[in-house]
């Protein structure tokens, strides 16, 4: 969440917690391109107004966790 909300706050710590749950930099590095890459096309679909593909449900109609 920090990674996408506000990432001018990561520090190395962060990184120390991964890894302390396992996480080597190998699959940190590859977690961050793959939510780098989730937070950039969904600003550009809703920039453009894309609209889900019809079998996505819309994030208000998802059940809560």
């Amino acid at each position: 969440m920090k990674l996408t909300h506000s990432p001018q706050a990561m520090a190395p710590a962060d990184l120390d917690e991964l890894r302390r749950h396992g996480f080597d930099d190998r699959a940190i590095h590859d977690a961050t391109q793959v939510i780098a890459y989730f937070n950039y096309i969904n600003r550009v679909a809703d920039a453009l107004g894309v609209e889900p593909e019809t079998f996505v449900r819309k994030w208000e109609e998802s059940p809560d966790p």
